[in-house]
């Protein structure tokens, strides 16, 4: 990644504006750059164990990784741009999660995420959830959250984190195998 002290994005910058100069940027950047193999800012190695986890993928040429890193550098800038734009309009400067998640959720090209990501409520059991439960006056919201955590699910849309059966639930049982997934590719050894 080049060092450009320009930051991707102003602070109050509406998103057309700011998606219409980020990628013209990063043309203007891949026609420029020369990139450095020897140190690439992604693990190359990492990169080529998870394409070769398809059984499908038989060899890989040796620039494939190379673009990749580029694709996943582009990739975790937009997003990180985009999460910037929701905290700014909310008066912060720190990224949280839920920046991240009504980010993605705010354009259709992420729509593979939405199994990963959370959405823009926390889990049961972080202080910002016993917050908002705690603050209903009738009790119920924390024993739903805490009987709503041992069920596996976390509500979207009803108050006080009670939990629901709808399609909107989150099942802890299965983001659990791809966090697994996840960790066993993208582990500190390799």
């Amino acid at each position: 990644m080049s060092k450009d002290p320009k930051p991707y994005v102003q602070p109050g910058e509406p998103l057309h504006e700011f998606l219409r100069s980020f990628w013209q940027r990063q043309i203007d950047q891949a026609e420029q750059e020369t990139i450095d193999y020897r140190h690439p800012p992604l693990p190359l190695a990492r990169i080529k164990k998870v394409m070769k986890s398809d059984p499908d993928v038989k060899m890989i040429a040796a620039d494939a990784p190379i673009l990749f890193c580029k694709a996943c550098e582009i990739f975790i800038a937009e997003i990180t741009a985009r999460a910037f734009i929701i905290a700014d309009s909310n008066k912060r400067r720190t990224l949280s999660r839920a920046d991240i998640a009504k980010a993605v959720s705010k354009s259709d090209q992420f729509d593979f995420l939405i199994d990963i990501l959370p959405r823009e409520e926390p889990f049961p059991g972080t202080a910002a959830a016993a917050g908002a439960t705690s603050g209903s006056g009738s009790g119920k919201g924390k024993k739903a959250a805490k009987q709503s955590s041992k069920q596996g699910t976390v509500s979207r849309d009803e108050p006080q984190g009670e939990a629901n059966a709808s399609n909107d639930a989150v099942q802890i049982d299965q983001v659990r195998p791809l966090r697994r997934h996840l960790r066993k590719h993208f582990s500190s050894t390799p």
